[in-house]
C-alpha cells in the first residue's frame, strides 16, 4: 500500500456508521482528515487496530495458518457487526463529511451531472469506459440491477474486509465485475466464486478445495483471500489500474507487457496486441460500474429493492452432518441454508473436518441449542449401488461410473483403501442422498456433469478449431461396395470406423443391420 495512507482509529470507524447508503456517498470537499493515534489492541484484538495496524501485520513474513484463521474469524465478526449497520459498501465519508484515504475526482464528466464525483480508485471518463457505460445503462440494464440488487447483501461485508485489509472500498466494483457479487458464479475456465479465483490462486491464498466444499464460494473467506491478493499486486506494481488488469491476466502476463511497451501505464499497454481483449475491457468495465454505482439517483436506479446485508449466527456442529435433517428439525428452507453456507458443495458438512463452523439464520443459534445441539445428525441415508455381473470392479471404476472424479469420496465412505476391489453382489454406499435424483439440474451434483477445464481449454484453443473446420470442409468420397464385402471390410480399407460409416450413410444402412448389399454406394468421411 502506499506509504501515505493514513491511520485511522477505532473511534474513527464507529462514526461512519451512521453514513451510509450502499454504494452512494457524496463529500463536500476533498479535505483528507489528519491522521489519528493509532488505538492501542483491546481485548477485541483485530476488530480495534487501526487500517494501517491491520495492512502492517497482514504483510508479515511468518504470516501462519493460525494468523490467517484468526484474520477470517475477525473478519467475519467485524463484517457481520458492520453490515447490520448497513454501512456503505464502497468508499466512505468520515464523520465530518471528508472522504477517507486517498481520493481521486471524477475530471471530464460534468455532462453526467453527478451527485458523487469522488472515488478512492482511480476513476477515469475515456471512451472506453463510456462504452461499458452504455451497456449497462442499456442492453446490460437487467444485469446491472441484479448485481446492485445482491450489493445490498454482499457489498457492506466485502467493503468492511476490504477496509480492515488498508484496501480502498471501491475495489468492490472488481468484485462486482467479476461476477456480480455472485458466491455461486463459475466461469468455463473453472474461475470460482464472488472474485473469481482459479483452482491455483485460491489454494495459494489459503482457500481450501476438495470434493466436499470449495472455499473460493464463501464470500468472508474469499475476500479476506482477494484483499491478500490485492495487496501483492498493488505493492508489484504501484497502480490500480495496472493491478486489476494482473488480476484478470496474471501477474506475469502484466509483467511481460510492461516489459515489452517499455511503460507501466495501463492505457499505454492496451494499445498494443499483447494483452487479450478481455483484459483491456476489464478496467474500464470496473470503472463503469463505480461511477454509475456511486451515481444510482443520477442513472435512474432510484428504485431499487437492495436485499438485506447478510446476517447470520454460527453453530458448530460434527463432521458430516446432514443439513436437510437439520433445516427440518429447525424448520429452516434448505435453500436458505446453502445460501449462508455457499463453500458447503453437498448434502452434508465435510466429513474430512471435526467440528465445522456452520452459518444458520440470525437469532436461531438458541433454537439450534434446544433441539439439534445433542442430536445425532450425522448422515446416514446414503445411496447404494450392488456390483452386478461376474466381473469384480476397482474402487475407480465404480468412482468413473458415478462421475465422482475423486477416488477418496468413495474410499472413505466405505472405509476401504482406493486400490480397493468390488466383488459381485458387494454393496457400495455412494455419497448421494437417498430417494434424491444425481442430475445437472440437481446443484448439489451440477458439477459432476461439467467437463473437466482441460476438455474446456482443448476446445478453445486454435488448433482443435481448426482441426474441426477441417474436417467439416474435406471433400466427401464415394465407395460402391463390391461383391462380397461387409460394412467392416470398407471400414476397414478407407481407414475409419464402422460406427462412422453408418452415421454418414443413415439414409442407405440401418444402424440395426450391419450387412450392406453389393452395389451400394457410400459416403466415405
Amino acid at each position: 500500500m502506499k506509504k501515505d495512507r493514513l491511520i485511522q482509529s477505532a473511534s474513527s470507524k464507529l462514526s461512519l456508521l451512521a453514513a451510509a447508503l450502499i454504494f452512494t456517498s457524496c463529500a463536500s470537499t476533498t479535505q483528507t482528515p489528519k491522521a489519528t493515534t493509532p488505538h492501542v489492541a483491546t481485548k477485541d484484538g483485530f476488530a480495534s487496530e487501526s487500517v494501517r495496524e491491520a495492512y502492517l501485520r497482514l504483510k508479515k513474513t511468518d504470516y501462519t495458518e493460525q494468523d490467517k484463521k484468526i484474520d477470517e474469524e475477525e473478519s467475519a465478526k467485524i463484517a457481520k457487526a458492520q453490515s447490520k449497520s448497513m454501512i456503505t459498501g464502497a468508499s466512505t465519508l468520515d464523520g465530518l463529511g471528508n472522504y477517507k484515504g486517498k481520493t481521486y475526482y471524477l475530471e471530464g464528466a460534468e455532462e453526467l451531472n453527478l451527485e458523487n464525483n469522488y472515488f478512492d480508485i482511480p476513476v477515469v471518463y475515456n471512451d472506453q469506459v463510456k462504452k461499458w457505460m452504455d451497456y449497462f445503462l442499456n442492453r446490460g440494464r437487467p444485469f446491472f440491477e441484479r448485481y446492485t440488487e445482491r450489493a445490498g447483501r454482499y457489498a457492506p461485508i466485502l467493503g468492511a474486509i476490504l477496509e480492515e485489509h488498508g484496501l480502498p472500498r471501491d475495489l468492490i466494483f472488481l468484485a462486482m465485475a467479476e461476477s456480480g457479487f455472485n458466491n455461486v458464479a463459475k466461469s468455463w475456465a473453472a474461475a470460482v466464486g464472488p472474485w473469481q479465483f482459479m483452482p491455483y490462486t485460491g489454494r495459494l491464498y489459503g482457500l481450501e478445495q476438495d470434493w466436499y466444499r470449495d472455499e473460493r464460494r464463501d464470500p468472508i473467506k474469499a475476500t479476506v483471500a482477494a484483499a491478500r491478493y490485492l495487496t501483492k499486486l498493488y505493492d508489484d506494481f504501484g497502480q490500480w489500474e495496472v493491478a486489476a488488469a494482473a488480476y484478470n491476466a496474471g501477474e506475469g502476463k502484466l509483467g511481460r507487457a510492461i516489459k515489452k511497451y517499455k511503460s507501466e501505464d495501463f492505457w499505454h499497454l492496451t494499445k498494443g496486441k499483447y494483452l487479450k481483449a478481455e483484459t483491456k475491457n476489464y478496467v474500464p468495465k470496473i470503472m463503469a460500474l463505480a461511477i454509475i454505482g456511486k451515481n444510482l439517483k443520477s442513472f435512474g436506479f432510484d428504485d431499487v429493492e437492495f436485499h438485506e446485508p447478510l446476517d447470520f449466527d454460527e453453530v458448530t456442529v460434527p463432521a458430516a452432518t446432514d443439513l436437510v435433517k437439520l433445516s427440518e428439525l429447525m424448520g429452516v428452507d434448505f435453500e436458505e441454508m446453502q445460501r449462508l453456507n455457499p463453500e458447503v458443495l453437498r448434502w452434508f458438512t465435510p466429513p474430512n473436518i471435526a467440528e465445522y463452523r456452520l452459518r444458520l439464520p440470525p437469532n436461531t443459534a438458541e433454537k439450534f441449542a434446544e433441539c439439534c445441539a445433542k442430536a445425532n445428525l450425522v448422515a446416514t441415508n446414503f445411496q447404494q449401488y450392488v456390483v452386478g455381473g461376474k466381473k469384480s470392479m476397482t474402487l475407480a471404476q465404480i468412482s468413473k461410473k458415478f462421475k465422482i472424479r475423486k477416488d477418496y469420496v468413495i474410499a472413505s465412505l466405505n472405509n476401504v483403501s482406493e486400490g480397493a476391489r468390488f466383488q459381485p453382489g458387494d454393496v457400495v454406499k455412494l455419497p448421494f442422498r437417498d430417494g434424491e435424483l444425481v442430475s445437472p439440474s440437481n446443484n448439489l451434483y451440477a458439477d459432476l456433469f461439467e467437463k473437466p477445464r482441460r476438455e474446456v481449454l482443448k476446445k478453445n484453443s486454435r488448433a482443435y478449431r481448426a482441426k474441426r473446420y477441417a474436417a467439416r470442409k474435406k471433400p466427401m468420397r464415394y465407395y460402391t461396395v463390391k461383391k462380397g464385402e461387409t460394412l467392416f471390410t470398407v471400414a476397414q480399407k478407407h481407414g475409419i470406423s464402422v460406427k462412422r460409416l453408418i452415421a454418414s450413410n443413415g439414409d442407405v444402412l440401418s444402424k440395426k443391420s450391419k450387412k450392406v448389399n453389393a452395389g451400394v454406394k457410400l459416403v466415405i468421411k
